[in-house]
């Protein structure tokens, strides 16, 4: 989840200590529990503090006194992973319960989850059911200030738990997570050249990584794509086809798609696709970046949790073999 409260915890520890001496002669007035009022709409802003939020709840009469909500929240950790965005909380509650519905996500307005692998068109339509118009949202794409060396709008929306508060615009909220990406990318060590990919090149990768597999075979599907570039082998991934007819989530790649013609199908095309299939999570990122040593050039998932590596081509068409039954015998559920 996205931890938007900057400077929440250190406000908390610098300020919490003090506030602490003052309050401790006396409790801090508090609203009784299990006696809620009505909802009411409290904005968080992206950035607020501790302090700023125990005034807010303190103006729409959610808790009984600043005092409480903030002693409260000096002393327990999960303050700090309040969410910006306009919250739904009972009037007339104890800090305790104040807390705890701020921390619900069920109560955050708008509220936009972003899944590790999808595509910038998935995002922006996300964005849409909760109120950006298309315009708007496409009008802030060309607007995004992109980190040094990447290019264009796919890839660098990163995936998390977004909520931005009433009045936020659509270029602050796809910017919001371009500098999530651009943090998550520095930290994994993408935005820099490295084993003579460039930072564009290694997102590619780890966005086909994030749409081929499990994480748990992540640095191995690195690992096969460094190898088939190695010497010359087509990617030949079905997932860069699935990126250019739009077929989310089928297993099954027939003949006729993969002579689709894209720049992005590694049927037809050697070496990597000219950018990113997606927005990949951070776990994708590293494994970009390290793969695990191996041989391996081919990979298949027999069946839903058993994805096999091998070099041998004899040995990847009897494991394709047995994924052909597993998935004529609805092992894969749904494959259409």
């Amino acid at each position: 989840m996205l931890r938007v409260i900057a400077a929440f915890a250190v406000i908390f520890a610098i300020t919490g200590g003090i506030y602490l001496v003052r309050s401790h002669s006396g409790a801090n007035p508090d609203f009784p529990t299990g006696n809620p009022g009505v909802e009411v709409i409290v904005d968080i802003p992206e950035g607020a503090t501790g302090s700023a939020i125990a005034l807010a709840l303190v103006k729409k009469g959610v808790v009984k006194s600043y005092a409480a909500f903030f002693s409260l929240a000096v002393a327990d950790p999960r303050s700090s992973n309040i969410a910006p965005g306009s919250h739904r909380i009972n009037s007339h509650i104890s800090a305790k319960e104040a807390l705890d519905q701020l921390l619900d996500t069920k109560r955050i307005a708008n509220l936009i989850r972003i899944v590790e692998g999808a595509w910038t068109d998935e995002v922006i339509a996300q964005m849409e059911k909760v109120g950006f118009s298309k315009s708007e949202l496409l009008g802030a794409l060309s607007q995004l200030r992109r980190p040094t060396d990447f290019t264009g709008n796919e890839g660098i929306l990163f995936p998390a738990q977004y909520s931005f508060g009433s009045g936020s615009t659509a270029l602050t909220a796809l910017q919001a997570m371009v500098d999530r990406f651009a943090l998550e990318a520095r930290a994994s060590g993408i935005d820099q050249n490295a084993d003579g990919f460039t930072p564009m090149q290694l997102l590619t990768i780890a966005s086909i990584i994030q749409a081929e597999g499990e994480t748990s075979d992540f640095s191995k599907i690195s690992q096969v794509i460094r190898n088939r570039l190695k010497v010359g082998m087509p990617l030949q991934l079905d997932t860069t086809v699935h990126y250019v007819t739009r077929t989310r989530g089928h297993v099954f790649l027939s003949t006729e798609a993969t002579h689709t013609a894209s720049p992005y199908n590694t049927y037809l095309h050697y070496g990597l696709p000219p950018g990113p299939i997606g927005n990949p999570g951070r776990a994708a990122m590293d494994a970009s970046l390290h793969p695990t040593p191996g041989n391996w050039v081919y990979f298949i998932t027999v069946k839903p949790g058993d994805t096999r590596f091998t070099d041998s081509n004899s040995q990847f068409l009897t494991w394709k073999s047995e994924y052909e039954k597993n998935l004529a015998s609805g092992a894969f559920g749904k494959t259409s």
